[in-house]
């Protein structure tokens, strides 16, 4: 077995020892410990205040990241109108902030993105010892989890000769053993966490309006091989997480390069949807040595920014056209596609249910049902547009407005049947 298969065994096996019966399973970085979107332990029928209690609220500087939850700490990132951006730390019991961190990093996003703001974008990524949070201006900066000092700092504009992306530093870092991958730098690189070194750069591309990518990458065992899967503004790739060496790639068609969500990766398949391009599902085959990719079907359905969640061979996707709709992953065919909603949804999974935060503050438990589209029960719960990606762990939900964290907890969850609630 190779080094990177160990890692991928290692890391599978810490995903399946963070589950129900654990007590700790934090939300340590995008999307979560499995980065996939899914929540354990058990979640209660409804939303009323009685079900879902609110703990505590503060207000933080504008921001479109979401929160890290690891050990007894709450992290989250902001922009402040003096033009610099920050991370702070935040005490999960009470929100008493024990440290604050800022630099420099205003810059305006694209005229037509204007409308919803040039915040900070970046959900950070903690391996319990450092934060690795990226900023706007394409810096991806490694702070102490204790203290909030600056370790290092990587300002990819200088150090690679790349244009500064129009839409800043967008993907969210992974961390794998010793190193952080990142797409920024107008490609996919590499860094050894400890010291800041780069290793790698690949996947590169020219910057500017169609520089950096917005999707973020995972790691995922396709074909028996360890790989991190990557999806540029133009095409999805593999890469060999040692080497960089890229394995296969296909090119996914998407309206001024807006590939945004992060791919989903089933078995030896991998599942993307574009602004503009559809949705396909792919098969990623080898033989004698050699990747191809197989396109196994392609509906016309777009997403935009939300990733999916995948429950029992359906993908549950929300859409351009501001639907949520459900795609059997063997056909490609929508099951159903309910009404419109906000421009985005960010979604977690536990079980067969799913929460989904509205970017218009309206908090969602739906059935994950691909027989109909149904809405258990439904919740205002910020006034603020809630563009951040929610988080849930250890019995907690995290919810990152615009302009404050709140966070809620579930009370025992009750054997009442659910509500049919709106459709």
């Amino acid at each position: 077995m190779t080094k990177w298969a160990v890692i991928a065994a290692a890391i599978l096996v810490t995903g399946a020892a963070l589950g129900a019966d654990s007590e700790e399973t934090g939300w340590n970085q995008w999307r979560g410990p499995r980065r996939d979107g899914t929540a354990t332990g058990r979640w209660p029928v409804r939303l009323d205040e009685q079900s879902l209690v609110a703990e505590w609220r503060v207000p933080l500087p504008s921001s479109y990241s979401g929160p890290v939850v690891v050990g007894d700490r709450v992290f989250v990132t902001g922009s402040t109108e003096s033009g610099t951006e920050i991370a702070a730390a935040l005490d999960r019991t009470t929100g008493e902030e024990l440290w604050r961190t800022e630099w420099e990093g205003a810059m305006l996003v694209p005229f037509f993105a204007m409308s919803n703001g040039s915040w900070i974008r970046s959900t950070p990524a903690c391996d319990g010892d450092a934060l690795f949070v990226g900023g706007m201006r394409d810096v991806l900066i490694c702070l102490d989890v204790a203290t909030g000092a600056e370790r290092w700092r990587i300002d990819f504009v200088k150090q690679s000769a790349a244009e500064l992306p129009a839409f800043g530093f967008v993907a969210s870092p992974l961390v794998i053993g010793d190193h952080v991958y990142v797409q920024a730098g107008a490609g996919f690189v590499k860094v050894e966490k400890r010291t800041g070194r780069i290793v790698w750069h690949t996947l590169r591309d020219g910057g500017g309006m169609n520089g950096s990518a917005f999707s973020s990458p995972v790691l995922a065992e396709i074909q028996g091989v360890s790989q991190l899967v990557v999806q540029t503004r133009t095409r999805l790739a593999g890469v060999d997480p040692e080497t960089g060496d890229e394995l296969w790639s296909q090119e996914i068609p998407a309206f001024r390069g807006m590939n945004i969500l992060t791919p989903t990766v089933v078995g030896d398949r991998v599942f993307t949807s574009s602004y503009g391009g559809g949705s396909f599902l792919f098969a990623i085959d080898k033989a004698a040595g050699v990747w191809s990719v197989r396109e196994l079907w392609r509906n016309k359905v777009q997403a935009y920014m939300s990733s999916p969640i995948v429950i029992d061979g359906h993908v549950y996707l929300h859409l351009r056209n501001q639907r949520f709709a459900c795609l059997n992953l063997e056909t490609g065919l929508e099951t159903w596609i309910s009404r419109p909603f906000g421009k985005y949804w960010s979604l977690i999974a536990n079980d067969r249910r799913m929460l989904a935060l509205d970017e218009r503050g309206e908090l969602l438990l739906l059935d994950a049902d691909p027989a109909e589209f149904r809405i258990v029960d439904a919740r205002t719960i910020s006034s603020d547009p809630a563009w951040a990606h929610l988080a849930a762990c250890d019995g907690q939900v995290f919810i990152r407005e615009l302009n404050a964290l709140a966070v809620y907890r579930w009370r025992p969850a009750s054997e009442d049947s659910p509500s049919d609630g709106p459709r």
